[in-house]
């Protein structure tokens, strides 16, 4: 299994460097950002943001005044 010239060994060697800079604690939280962070960029390159928030508007219930 190989990613270009870039085999398991390296991955592994990157992976553990990283796990030293950041620390096991922040792992999650850069995941978690980085995650967050591709789907406001896909959804915006997509549009669907635009959509799902016209159709938010359109099936918002109203409120009611019974005036009384």
């Amino acid at each position: 299994m190989g990613f270009g010239p870039i085999g398991l060994p390296q991955i592994l060697i990157i992976l553990l460097v990283i796990l030293l800079i950041f620390g096991a604690k922040r792992l999650p939280e850069i995941g978690a950002s980085l995650g967050k962070g591709i789907r406001t960029f896909k959804s915006s390159v997509t549009g669907e943001d635009e959509v799902n928030q016209a159709e938010n508007k359109n099936d918002a219930p109203k409120s009611r005044d019974d005036g009384g």
